[in-house]
């Protein structure tokens, strides 16, 4: 975790909501780590990583819940490493993504977990009882955070989420195209994400001593790793977003412009998650996407915009990207 790394407000909200009707107590709480309490009411600020790692950690221990007061019942110290010590046993993703979403079910009594595989597809959503929507915002969207980025751990492989819908509205996120994926839908009355099946044909790769290393930064690792604006992943999405993409670069011309070498630059993205032909091909789902929604460019043209050679390549990397064709994609998002 570097210096600069940081994390939007808007999961520090999250995090304290258990103790919104305790001021006092939550402001000390953030004055502890060294965050300021102002910051809470300023909704583009960001924290540093550090310190919303060490808040993390005493709030479970406040609380004595690894799921900060969001369900009922709530995961009771040491639940999250339990479930764990099960899923390093699997073989592969897909036995791995059936345990998990049991052992959660072991403690949480108002969020349930359930997933479908169809025509290449899955299909990972989530169920809930609570009836306040702000808990509910933040405990369905906490729940896919864990999950997914325990299968990314157990994988080492950044999963690549193709799309993202939440039932209820909560304000946009500058970080949300990194973590949910191209494709993100906010109130659309159903919580699930979708990704390529492929991802769950990968075996698990982590072992018992990789675990313990893994559970003195989890699972507040996994959080900082995919909401972090401040990690190389970021600028290198930011710097391509920015760009045609006739004109982005090569890894080694960026590696340059970073003041690294190519190897090192390479290395520092995995240890982030992703490679650079990952980022690059993020990008063109979202550009893809995005022009889509706007309705101004027709396929032929917007499969050019995205460096697609042919209109027929583009209409085989959208299906495998959602199951659809982008003119259906389109048709579905006309208001009915």
């Amino acid at each position: 975790m570097r210096d600069s790394d940081s994390v939007a407000v808007y999961f520090l909200n999250a995090m304290l909501h258990a103790l919104r009707d305790q001021p006092a107590e939550r402001d000390a709480q953030l004055q502890a780590v060294g965050i300021d309490p102002a910051l809470l009411a300023q909704p583009q600020a960001r924290v540093p990583a550090k310190a919303f790692a060490q808040l993390w950690l005493a709030l479970i221990r406040r609380l004595d819940d690894e799921f900060f007061g969001l369900d009922s019942h709530g995961m009771p110290l040491g639940s999250f490493a339990l479930i764990c010590r099960g899923l390093i046993q699997e073989p592969n993703l897909e036995k791995a993504l059936r345990q998990c979403l049991a052992g959660f079910g072991l403690f949480l009594r108002d969020l349930r977990g359930r997933f479908t595989v169809r025509g290449g597809r899955v299909v990972l959503s989530v169920e809930s009882t609570l009836s306040d929507p702000l808990t509910r915002v933040y405990a369905e969207e906490t729940y896919l955070v864990l999950v997914i980025g325990l299968l990314c751990w157990l994988a080492g492989r950044r999963i690549a989420i193709d799309r993202t819908e939440f039932a209820l509205q909560r304000p946009a996120q500058e970080d949300d195209p990194l973590l949910w994926g191209p494709d993100l839908r906010l109130g659309s009355g159903r919580t699930e994400v979708e990704f390529d099946s492929a991802w769950l044909r990968l075996p698990v790769v982590q072992d018992l001593a990789a675990l313990k290393t893994f559970l003195r930064s989890a699972p507040q690792g996994l959080v900082i790793r995919f909401r972090n604006q401040g990690g190389l992943v970021a600028e290198v999405y930011r710097h391509l977003r920015a760009r045609h993409y006739g004109q982005w670069p090569t890894l080694a011309a960026l590696a340059e412009r970073q003041g690294m070498s190519a190897s090192t630059f390479r290395r520092q993205l995995e240890r982030e998650g992703r490679s650079y032909q990952q980022l690059k091909d993020e990008v063109r789902r979202a550009m893809a996407f995005e022009r889509l929604r706007e309705g101004r460019l027709s396929i032929a043209e917007i499969a050019e915009y995205t460096g697609f050679q042919e209109p027929s390549a583009f209409h085989r990397a959208f299906k495998k990207w959602t199951g659809y064709s982008p003119g259906s994609y389109r048709e579905r998002l006309k208001p009915s």
